[in-house]
Parts: C-alpha cells; structure tokens; sequence
C-alpha cells in the first residue's frame, strides 16, 4: 500500500513538473516583451525592430512560401503593411522553417516570392530557428502584435489574421487590425488571442 502510494505522488509530481515545464517554454504571452532579434532580409541586409525608429509597434508574422494557409494570406499580409506601416505598425514577416525540410522557403525561393508578390515588408529568414520558438509561434501564418513601451516591445495580441483563410471577401472578423485600431486609439484590445489556423513549423 504503502509503495503504490509513493508511485502515485511521484506520477503526480512527474505530471505536474511536465506540465509547468510546457507552459514556461510555451513562448510569449499577452503583457510579455518579446526580446529584439537580428534577422537576414531578402536584400541581404540584418534587420530589428530597433531600426524602425519610428514605429509605434510591429506586426510580427511568421510565415513562408510553401503552406497553402500562408500563400492564401499573402495578399492580406501586403495588405496589411500599406494600410499600417504609415500609421507606425510595420508588417515584418519571419519565414520560420527548416529550409532542408522545405527548400521551396529558401532565401532564394524567399527572394523571388516576394518580388514575384510585390512584398513591401521586410521577410527574414529565421536561420537557426531561434526565434520563432521564443514566440510560441507554432503555424504558418501566426501572428504577434507587439506595442512599442517603455519596458519594450508588449505583446498586445497572438493569433490569426481574421476568421477566414479561405476567402476574403467572407471575412467577419479581423483580428489583425481590429488589434491594431485599438492601440492606435488608445484602445484596449478587443480580443487578444485567437487559434493561429496554418500549416505546422517544420523543425
């Protein structure tokens, strides 16, 4: 009795050590500062958000060229960055994924996407992929808006673009921007997280 007593705290324990260890290495959460990072762009150039002097925040998109979920979003993403990069929320997309997994998301492929699509924004390359695990970013796409404060860059929402990858024209609603309206107008958010639909990070 005695013994399955002792094999019943440990499995407790055991479970319970699984489970926080999870949480705590589950990337950022609303309120946290996500840490700057130094990326490669398609023009060849580092970029961090600590270039953009200027900027009032970010929206942080990882996504790539391969997955039928980030393809259907590019013209939103373009989209997104010509309506806010002037109002100081920049689009800067991460390509997060293993490019010996998916060589279709190499920095080539990267560079012909974006000239063939027009890209405006920046779209780095995740080389390592040290950063998108720092995020909890787990889809392609997955966003993170950030706001520019006094401690930092705060996490302010996490999740999809809006409600409906398949078409845009049946969008409800637009997480993306109804986020960034808010904070523009010194707004809280309406809703702060949404399940990020996408194809998974290829490790």
């Amino acid at each position: 009795m005695k013994t399955l007593k002792t094999i019943f705290t440990f499995l407790v324990v055991a479970t319970l050590f699984a489970f926080t260890t999870g949480t705590d290495s589950g990337g950022y959460d609303i309120g946290d500062i996500a840490t700057d990072f130094s990326l490669e762009n398609i023009d060849g150039k580092m970029v961090s958000l600590a270039d953009f002097k200027e900027a009032k925040g970010f929206i942080v998109i990882f996504t790539c060229n391969t997955c039928p979920y980030a393809v259907a979003y590019e013209d939103r993403i373009e989209a997104l960055n010509k309506k806010y990069a002037s109002k100081g929320y920049p689009v800067i997309a991460i390509m997060p994924n293993n490019t010996d997994v998916k060589p279709g998301d190499n920095m080539e492929a990267m560079k012909a996407r974006a000239k063939a699509k027009g890209f405006t924004f920046p779209y780095l390359m995740d080389k390592g992929q040290k950063i998108y695990p720092q995020y909890g970013a787990t889809k392609t796409p997955h966003v993170y808006v950030l706001q520019k404060t006094k401690k930092g860059n705060e996490v302010k929402y996490i999740g999809a673009i809006d409600d409906n990858y398949q078409d845009a024209s049946a969008v409800n609603q637009r997480y993306v921007e109804n986020a960034v309206d808010a904070l523009l107008n010194g707004k809280e958010v309406p809703e702060t997280k949404t399940r990020a639909i996408g194809c998974s990070i290829k490790v």
